[in-house]
């Protein structure tokens, strides 16, 4: 009977007790929480999946996961080198994000016009596509700088209540700083989308830094740099401004991996 479920479990691929587990190496850097990006590292003739999802690998096996705002709690990911696996099961952290009611708030001011909706619709047709180019760049792998000096007026996750409608939550994290502050690069990597006026956000740029991962900077007052531009970290690639949908002058800058929108703030644990 033992013999049998032996070769059973052998056919089925399950590891078995006493399996050289510890010999699939993994590392994980970053928060365990909703928001978050960790930086990974294995054997680079491993492969990886999270929740059954192929991820990519460096040539010297770092690789790189994204968890959205609201993500399931319990994420599983799958290291498989040779003939052995290694299964983590990571517990993510629930936060808790800020939510802000406000009523009596002019409709108009809420809800654009049929003209501008049209107009929105295509200008996102636009971000969405400037963010599923996929490249090997490894600029992640780099400490990151930060791409603007002023106070944090806005957070990741926050949210606004508009004459009780929910309104998209934020995603990204606000620099309050005067018009024509200098906005930097905080990885390398290459130009994207440079969009001086686009209709929520007013001046746009997206730079892809590899393997999934992109930044987006918002309401530029200058955008300096143009689509397939290559940059280098610290680079100045616009200035700060209150274009498109802003009440004040500000950054509001944000980081993807694929559709993953994920918190800025959380992005020096990675180096840690």
């Amino acid at each position: 009977m033992l013999k049998n479920i032996f070769v059973l479990l052998l056919a089925a691929g399950m590891p078995l007790a006493g399996a050289a587990f510890d010999e699939v190496p993994l590392t994980l850097k970053g928060e365990r929480t909703q928001g978050a990006l960790l930086l990974g590292k294995t054997d680079p003739e491993a492969s990886v999946e999270l929740n059954g999802q192929s991820i990519e690998l460096t040539e010297t096996g770092y690789f790189v996961v994204g968890f959205a705002r609201k993500a399931d709690l319990n994420q599983q990911l799958t290291v498989k080198l040779d003939d052995q696996q290694r299964q983590e099961n990571l517990v993510l952290t629930e936060r808790d994000y800020r939510i802000e009611r406000v009523d009596g708030v002019p409709q108009r001011t809420v809800t654009p016009d049929p003209e501008q909706v049209k107009r929105t619709r295509k200008e996102a047709e636009k971000v969405w596509l400037a963010r599923q180019q996929q490249s090997a760049r490894e600029d992640f792998l780099t400490t990151l700088v930060k791409p603007a000096e002023g106070r944090i007026s806005g957070y990741y996750g926050s949210q606004r209540i508009l004459n009780g409608e929910p309104r998209n939550p934020h995603y990204g994290e606000d620099i309050a700083a005067p018009t024509g502050t200098p906005v930097k690069a905080p990885w390398a990597g290459v130009v994207t989308l440079a969009e001086p006026d686009l209709f929520y956000s007013g001046g746009t740029i997206i730079i892809d830094h590899g393997y999934r991962v992109n930044t987006t900077y918002l309401h530029l007052s200058s955008v300096d740099v143009q689509v397939g531009d290559v940059i280098e970290q610290g680079q100045m690639i616009g200035k700060i401004g209150a274009t498109g949908r802003a009440t004040g002058p500000h950054l509001d800058w944000r980081v993807n991996w694929g559709n993953e929108r994920l918190d800025p703030a959380l992005l020096p644990t990675l180096y840690e």
